[in-house]
């Protein structure tokens, strides 16, 4: 289940109605809290990331282009002892994710030298995965990681994911600064939603990068 643009008071409270005609106004306040307090996460990792590459002349810029999309998931346990794919391998489409899960293992992740990790879920803690529109973005400084769910056991795994994401019409492009000889341009000029256009096309589902076939230089 899914609320787009969380960020938005009333669509939490569109949401709740949907699942609680006669109102719930205790779930609708914890989302609002949960999103609130996440988003101000959200924000101070992306603005350690533009401060540490040295672009803060579009700190404005990019802080007021995103959206919030949040996300409630649930994997539901094979109940067998054989490792079973709860989502395929892919990278995240948008600037950056941020997850919660439950005590339920299963959450994978591709480090660069080609291994498959685990990300044990430990209490009270977060997950933050960079997503490819933020790769653009930093003109490939900032790794997109390839991760998947692999679920097993009698247990059922929840997660409950915050996506910033780009405004509608908003151009991703990497920054002038970010580029040079050294770094040469990866990306071409995208929007999002163009982009996830493509994604869930047969050809941009079948490529091993959506982002460098869609418009890689």
């Amino acid at each position: 289940m899914g609320i787009d643009d969380a960020n938005i008071p009333h669509k939490a409270e569109k949401f709740t109605q949907i699942l609680w005609p006669q109102g719930n106004t205790s779930f609708c306040k914890t989302i609002q809290s949960y999103l609130e307090q996440l988003s101000k996460l959200d924000q101070t990792i992306r603005r350690m990331i533009v401060e540490s590459l040295g672009i803060e002349k579009y700190m404005d810029e990019h802080m007021n282009s995103i959206n919030y999309s949040l996300r409630l998931m649930k994997y539901k346990e094979p109940q067998s002892d054989e490792t079973k794919i709860g989502l395929h391998a892919h990278t995240d489409k948008n600037i950056v994710t941020i997850l919660y899960q439950n005590q339920v293992k299963g959450l994978e992740i591709l480090t660069k030298d080609g291994q498959w990790i685990n990300v044990d879920p430990t209490p009270n803690t977060f997950t933050v995965m960079i997503g490819d529109s933020l790769h653009a973005l930093t003109n490939g400084r900032i790794h997109a990681p390839f991760h998947r769910v692999m679920v097993k056991g009698n247990e059922a795994r929840y997660s409950i994911g915050l996506f910033t994401i780009p405004k509608a019409g908003y151009m991703i492009k990497a920054p002038k600064e970010l580029v040079d000889e050294e770094h040469p341009l990866l990306y071409k000029p995208f929007t999002h939603l163009e982009f996830i256009t493509f994604s869930y096309t047969e050809e941009g589902m079948k490529c091993e990068s959506a982002l460098k076939t869609y418009c890689g230089v």
